[in-house]
């Protein structure tokens, strides 16, 4: 995520110094928006999965390294921070908002490659040469050894022998805990070898399909906005997609369909509607608000907040 921050913010500076002779505010920006982010993305996975977090004291709120983050969850707030800070500062705020739509989709390639490294965001099993699987204890593991009745899944994809599992207490509920690997007799870890359980199931690797996709997405969208700075130059508004703001707005239409693809093929996130999980309920808000906002703003005269 800090990789992912730090070149989000290299390109920015450097797509936005013909607009601004302070780049220091700049950076700023990014960093509030880093913290807004952070939270944001915690206090919306909090909420998301509260039910893991009975019982076990208000500190278990702020491990973020016990847990995890929720992407959808920070983006939102640290864009409203920034178009008050780029307001306050009297910068022009859809020109900034066109550049940060390009950092945010690089951001987004180094971000996702981190929750592949951390195991979270998993897809589902899937018998495909570039299927991966994920060591025992992982999340993905954990959850194909348990039913889950969040996704309509009523039995275990991997049926594991009861002594695999302890029992605790979420709040004042008994639940069942799968052991540690350090826990486990000699017995039990030849039982693993020997039935190839030591891993989970192959699965899509759905974090690195977003990142593959956050590399795409910030290249067209830069295409757009090199496309947008020529027909402003060169006096020509009348282009679709050629008004200041046009390409933020277009971020969020692209992106929300990504997520709402990718969001197919993930097996962690719970059915909220409809067999439909909250960020694809999201996602659907983000390609109509997405509309709309482009066509707000390809209506807009590009006056001296736009330039």
């Amino acid at each position: 995520m800090v990789i992912g921050f730090l070149a989000a913010v290299t390109i920015i500076r450097h797509l936005s110094r013909d607009i601004t002779p302070h780049p220091q505010l700049i950076t700023n920006a990014a960093l509030y928006s880093l913290i807004t982010g952070v939270v944001g993305s915690r206090l919306f996975y909090v909420v998301h999965h509260f039910d893991q977090f009975q019982g076990r004291g208000t500190l278990a709120l702020f491990a973020v390294w016990n847990g995890g983050l929720e992407l959808l969850g920070g983006v939102i707030p640290a864009i409203v921070v920034i178009f008050f800070y780029l307001r306050y500062h009297k910068l022009p705020i859809r020109k900034y908002l066109d550049i940060l739509a390009i950092g945010l989709m690089l951001a987004l390639v180094f971000g996702r490659i981190g929750c592949f490294l951390n195991g979270c965001c998993f897809g589902k099993p899937v018998k495909l040469p570039w299927a991966v699987r994920f060591p025992y204890g992982s999340f993905a593991y954990r959850s194909q050894v348990e039913p889950d009745t969040r996704r309509n899944r009523s039995q275990p994809y991997v049926e594991l022998p009861e002594d695999f599992f302890t029992y605790g207490y979420s709040g004042d509920v008994s639940v069942r805990i799968l052991k540690s690997y350090e826990e486990l007799t000699s017995r039990q870890r030849d039982l693993l070898k020997e039935t190839d359980r030591r891993r989970s199931l192959a699965v899509h690797p759905t974090q690195l399909y977003e990142s593959a996709g956050g590399a795409v997405l910030c290249v067209v969208l830069y295409s757009f906005w090199r496309r947008t700075r020529n027909a402003t130059n060169a006096k020509s508004m009348g282009k679709v997609l050629a008004r200041p703001g046009c390409i933020f707005s277009l971020m969020f239409v692209l992106y929300g369909i990504l997520r709402f693809l990718i969001e197919l093929l993930r097996d962690d996130n719970p059915f909220e509607f409809d067999s439909m999980t909250i960020s694809q309920i999201i996602s659907i808000g983000l390609i109509m608000a997405g509309l709309v906002v482009m066509m707000v703003f390809h209506r807009m005269v590009a006056g001296p907040r736009a330039r």
